[in-house]
């Protein structure tokens, strides 16, 4: 299939109006304190970019680094035509960042990727060629048994596997964001409202034509992950929570199971006061007693997590502000009035 016979719902008009030529490809990347990354990651990804022949742009977003990244994105995008630089007012998270750059992109076809060369560019020709045969989403599996540490992996794999029963979005282990998303499950993708963003479950949840490419996990060049044991479980919770209301059902249902109990441990004291013995009774009624307060807090705390995200909603603010942007063409993109929206 031509790259130029894909479906598009972007307007090539609007494109040619704003002074703006339309490419093939777009690659996302959102980074953090990456600056001794970013030049080896941009001349691999140029190398390889070179030889698929197609029109493409490289974004790299900056999500509020306090390192010289966005000096090393500035002098990229000054000395490589087709390099661009989105930088955030301050960190938004790695979700946010990515997606800025999404609604940054012009491309027919859309790659993201992290900044770290843990996704390695060399992949990306593969990505390509599944879309050129008619897929219009392109996902990653890692395979990084030699690279990541044992906890993470079993931690990651026990999320997943959570994650798509209490959700009934499948996702399977080894997701990543590392993926190729046509204009359309794009487009879809960019509709969405939601407070807190998982773009790993919303890309699933599309349901578009699907391809799954596995990949050996590249080794960081320097730095260190930015995601710690803290992180990670915001992001669990927050994934969960946003995609998923069956944690409350859950609630109901241990609700009623602790209630009987609770039914059960009345009967025995009544039993036992009939009998002139409730004090052999007295451990037994402060260890259920305890038990379900313990049980009506967690409650409370999951109630309280949902109450929190509607709370957001309904504040209604952006996902990301924009404080500056380099690159030829970034001016009439409108950045700063239209993708912190």
């Amino acid at each position: 299939m031509a790259i130029g016979s894909k479906t598009e719902m972007h307007n090539k008009s609007n494109y040619e109006s704003d002074g703006l030529q339309e490419k093939s490809l777009s690659i996302v990347i959102p980074v953090f304190d990456e600056a001794d990354n970013i030049d080896p990651l941009v001349k691999r990804l140029v190398r390889v970019l070179a030889d698929l022949d197609l029109p493409y742009e490289i974004i790299l977003v900056d999500d509020g680094s306090r390192d010289g990244t966005w000096t090393r994105i500035t002098a990229l995008a000054n000395d490589i035509d087709s390099v661009l630089g989105v930088k955030l007012a301050r960190n938004f998270g790695h979700q946010y960042a990515l997606w800025a750059g999404l609604k940054c992109a012009i491309g027919k076809a859309v790659i993201t990727m992290d900044g770290d060369l843990q996704h390695p560019p060399e992949v990306i020709p593969e990505l390509i060629d599944n879309w050129q045969k008619g897929f219009d989403i392109v996902s990653t599996k890692r395979i990084d048994e030699n690279t990541t540490g044992f906890f993470k992996r079993q931690t990651s794999k026990q999320f997943y596997r959570v994650f798509s029963y209490l959700t009934g979005v499948n996702l399977g282990e080894g997701a990543s964001d590392f993926r190729l998303l046509d204009r359309r499950p794009l487009n879809a993708l960019l509709g969405f409202r939601d407070t807190e963003l998982f773009l790993r479950g919303a890309v699933q949840w599309l349901g578009f034509r699907n391809a799954i490419v596995s990949y050996n996990v590249g080794r960081r060049l320097a730095g260190e992950s930015k995601y710690d044991m803290n992180r990670m479980l915001r992001f669990a919770i927050s994934a969960i929570v946003g995609f998923s209301t069956k944690p409350l059902r859950i609630g109901i249902w241990i609700g009623l199971a602790t209630a009987s109990l609770a039914f059960i441990e009345l009967i025995y004291i009544v039993i036992q006061y009939s009998l002139g013995k409730t004090v052999p009774g007295w451990a037994s009624a402060v260890g259920v007693t305890s038990l379900l307060f313990g049980i009506l807090f967690v409650l409370l705390g999951i109630i309280g997590i949902y109450l929190a995200h509607i709370h957001r909603a309904l504040q209604g603010r952006p996902h990301f502000i924009v404080a500056a942007t380099v690159g030829q063409g970034m001016d009439v993109r409108k950045l700063d009035n239209e993708l912190s929206k």
